[in-house]
């Protein structure tokens, strides 16, 4: 069952279901495509955002709405309003988004840490190309278990220690790398 906060409905965001979020989101995908269309003193953004919620808080019957198709109902209603520029240049944005290492490592299986970082990196990667430019990653602890398997031994306890500070500086590299001029991406580790 998924929690809705305020009644809205969850966010599909490439895997991932974002659910409990604000709405700063949509001001900042709309203020980027007023920019684009050279349209800086665009008046109705706080309007449009109201509308949306409004939309997505009483009347949208889908408790999981695709982001994507989110973004194609705000073109579609931007071009009535007369807006086919701004509407031209919007592209998707997602709200902060929470993931759990654990599926990365289950998918990856016992003493198959490649296998999790390359995960780990497709999952990011479509993430990514799905809008979302805040990603923090969360189960830390859980994930290096499931990979080390759940024995407690000295020398598993060191080789799970160093398998979290390579998570870390992995996520730390992949948020150097993955930052271009048109669209930055946050990745967090939340320990």
């Amino acid at each position: 069952m998924i929690c809705l906060a305020g009644n809205l409905p969850a966010l599909q965001v490439a895997n991932q279901q974002v659910a409990g979020y604000d709405a700063s989101w949509i001001d900042e995908a709309l203020s980027r495509a007023a920019v684009a269309s050279n349209r800086q003193d665009f008046p109705f953004i706080n309007e449009i955002r109201d509308g949306i919620i409004h939309y997505l808080e009483n009347r949208c019957p889908l408790r999981v709405f695709a982001l994507e198709d989110l973004f194609e109902r705000m073109r579609v209603m931007l071009r009535k309003i007369g807006c086919h520029a701004i509407a031209d240049h919007l592209t998707p944005l997602a709200p902060p988004v929470t993931v759990s290492l654990v599926r990365s490592a289950r998918e990856a299986g016992n003493g198959y840490e490649l296998v999790f970082f390359k995960i780990l990196n497709e999952e990011i990667d479509a993430l990514k190309l799905a809008g979302a430019e805040s990603i923090c990653f969360c189960d830390l602890d859980e994930c290096v278990q499931l990979l080390m398997s759940d024995k407690r031994s000295p020398r598993k306890r060191r080789a799970g220690e160093q398998l979290k500070a390579e998570i870390g500086a992995f996520l730390k590299r992949f948020h150097k790398q993955a930052t271009t001029a048109e669209r930055k991406l946050t990745l967090t580790l939340d320990l």
